[in-house]
């Protein structure tokens, strides 16, 4: 940290200076936004993916099929967090995301467009939220959920008595 060693500013003397702050008697040229360093976990660029992918029409579900099982089980559990992140994997940088999803489509919707719309719709979200330059988002269709199959937690349910 630098000490601030100028006076505090009364508003003589400075007149020359519009909009800028003096720090260590330098002029500075960033803006107050601009100071200091913001870090972004993985887990919040996670989750705003795994968001973003649900959004979109013809999405099932996220997660691969036996990350989806553990997942399911892992729901049931009293206290257990339902797994948001499940199928999602992120790496970030200082400023650049790169996204690898896992997803279940439904059966009858094209894979490509689907592919597309979350492509487009986690990219926006991210770059908004965030500010990091999402550089890839890789998609891997794992599952096509047929209208006749039952859901993990429609089954769960149908066995409690």
């Amino acid at each position: 940290m630098t000490d601030m060693k100028s006076p505090p500013a009364t508003g003589r003397g400075h007149s020359n200076e519009t909009g800028k702050e003096r720090q260590g008697g330098k002029k500075t040229s960033q803006a107050p936004e601009n100071r200091g360093r913001t870090t972004i976990s993985d887990s919040v660029v996670e989750k705003i993916s795994a968001m973003a992918t649900r959004e979109v029409p013809g999405i099932h579900s996220l997660g691969a099929g036996m990350s989806r099982k553990i997942g399911a089980m892992r729901d049931r559990v009293p206290a257990g967090r339902p797994g948001l992140t499940r199928g999602v994997s992120v790496e970030v940088g200082e400023r650049q995301a790169a996204v690898d999803l896992d997803v279940v489509v439904e059966y009858g919707v094209s894979i490509a467009d689907v592919a597309g719309e979350v492509r487009v719709n986690v990219v926006s979200a991210v770059e908004r939220m965030t500010g990091l330059e999402v550089v890839e988002v890789n998609i891997a269709v794992d599952d096509v959920h047929l209208p006749d199959e039952e859901d993990e937690t429609e089954e769960s349910e149908g066995r409690v008595a």
